[in-house]
C-alpha cells in the first residue's frame, strides 16, 4: 500500500516584505557612505578650505576668530569641526561657538561672545572693557558705550550689580554714565546718570525688585515733572526721593 503526501509550502514573504528589506538594505548603504564618505573626501583638494563666514562678532576683530581656528593650509571641510569650536571657546571674549560645514569649501563659524558690562578705569587712567565678574576683555573700547567704574583692581560687585541692571532694565543701564563704590563701609554703589544730574544709591546686593522699584520712582517723577538730584534705595521696601544731594558718599 503506497501513502502519498505532499510537503507544506514554504511560506512566500508578501512583496510588501521584500520592499521593505530594499529600503532597508539602501539606508543601510547609505548610512555607511555617509559615515565614511568623509574619510575619502577630506584628501581631496576640492574640499579644501576657501573661505570662512563668520556670525555674531560684534566686538572681537575676525582676524582674532580666524588666528584662534589655526586652521592648516590643507583643511578641509570634512575635518573635525568639534576641536575647532573648542579653540574658539578658548578665546578670551567668547562664551560659546559651533562650526558648521558648507561643501564644497566654506566653513560657517557662529560666535557668542561675553557681554561687556563696564569700562574699568586703571591707576593711570586707562579704560579697560570687563564682563560680569570684573575680569578683562579683549575688546577695542572705541565703540563701546558702557558706564565707566572707578574702583579698585578686582572688585567685582560694582560690575556684578551693573550686569544686573543690564539684565532687568537695559534702558536705566544706557543712562548710566558710572559707577562706583561709595565710601561707606557697607561699600554701596553710587550711579551716576544724565552727566551727573541725577545719582542713584544702592545696595550692592541689591536684586531685581530694588532695581525695579527705582525705575517705578523715577518713571514716575517724571511724568510729574518733579525734579530730583538722587533716589536712596539702599533702605528695606522704600526708596528715599533728595531734591538735593546728600553730599559725599
Amino acid at each position: 500500500m503506497t501513502w502519498k503526501f505532499r510537503m507544506p509550502r514554504r511560506p512566500r514573504l508578501p512583496r510588501v516584505s521584500w520592499r521593505v528589506l530594499a529600503w532597508a538594505s539602501a539606508a543601510m548603504v547609505v548610512m555607511v557612505l555617509w559615515m565614511t564618505a568623509p574619510l575619502g573626501l577630506r584628501r581631496l583638494r576640492f574640499f579644501r578650505v576657501s573661505q570662512v563666514e563668520i556670525v555674531g562678532i560684534r566686538y572681537l576683530d575676525a582676524d582674532q576668530v580666524l588666528a584662534a581656528l589655526r586652521l592648516s593650509p590643507a583643511a578641509s571641510v570634512f575635518d573635525e569641526t568639534e576641536p575647532l569650536a573648542e579653540r574658539l571657546r578658548g578665546l578670551d571674549g567668547i562664551a560659546d561657538a559651533s562650526v558648521l560645514r558648507r561643501p564644497p569649501g566654506s566653513l560657517k563659524v557662529i560666535v557668542r561672545e561675553v557681554e561687556p558690562v563696564a569700562l574699568m578705569m586703571g591707576a593711570r587712567g586707562a579704560l579697560t572693557p570687563v564682563d560680569a565678574d570684573g575680569r578683562q576683555l579683549p575688546f577695542d573700547r572705541a565703540g563701546l558705550d558702557l558706564p565707566i567704574v572707578r574702583t579698585s583692581a578686582g572688585d567685582s560687585s560694582v560690575v556684578g550689580l551693573l550686569a544686573r541692571v543690564q539684565a532687568i532694565d537695559p534702558a536705566l543701564f544706557q543712562m548710566i554714565d558710572a559707577a562706583r563704590r561709595t565710601e561707606t563701609t557697607r561699600g554701596d554703589v553710587l550711579l551716576e546718570l544724565g552727566g551727573g544730574a541725577h545719582r542713584v544709591l544702592l545696595n550692592r546686593d541689591a536684586g531685581p525688585e530694588v532695581i525695579e522699584a527705582v525705575v517705578l520712582v523715577a518713571r514716575d517723577l517724571a511724568a510729574k515733572a518733579r525734579p530730583y538730584v538722587e533716589l536712596d534705595a539702599r533702605f528695606a521696601g522704600q526708596v528715599v526721593v533728595r531734591r538735593r544731594g546728600a553730599g559725599t558718599v
